[in-house]
């Protein structure tokens, strides 16, 4: 294993100042393991746009809510949220956007699912997560 050191008052990045104890007191690093993940976190691009969907508290309510049932009515999810049919399909269609959900109309009503259980795992963890907190 390579081991680079930097002299961290010659690298400052742009004046930012370490000292907590939650930060490196020098920069050193493993030029090798950084080599290979900096050819992989390109991965992620696009990625944020995703978890701003999550990041948004009506629609996250309204994920849990779809993880709880198979599918569920535009005017159930608008009932559970306080919310208007209107606001509650421009939420939905957000998701639907994104890959997430998915819908079917049936007469005059619409009805929404997620698309994939990887959705519910992920609330799963996040709701442990918050538990640990």
């Amino acid at each position: 294993m390579s081991i680079t050191s930097i002299n961290k008052k010659e690298n400052d990045l742009d004046g930012v100042k370490s000292g907590g104890k939650d930060a490196c007191e020098t920069f050193i690093y493993d030029p090798e393991k950084v080599e290979r993940r900096q050819q992989e976190v390109g991965q992620t691009d696009g990625l944020s746009q995703l978890f701003k969907v999550f990041a948004d508290d009506t629609r996250l309510k309204i994920v849990y809510a779809l993880t709880q049932e198979d599918e569920m009515c535009v005017c159930d999810v608008a009932t559970i949220i306080g919310s208007t049919n209107a606001t509650a399909s421009h939420h939905l269609r957000m998701l639907r956007n994104m890959g997430i959900a998915e819908y079917r109309k049936k007469g005059k009503m619409v009805f929404y699912r997620l698309v994939s259980n990887h959705v519910h795992h992920l609330m799963q963890e996040a709701l442990q997560l918050k538990e640990k907190k």
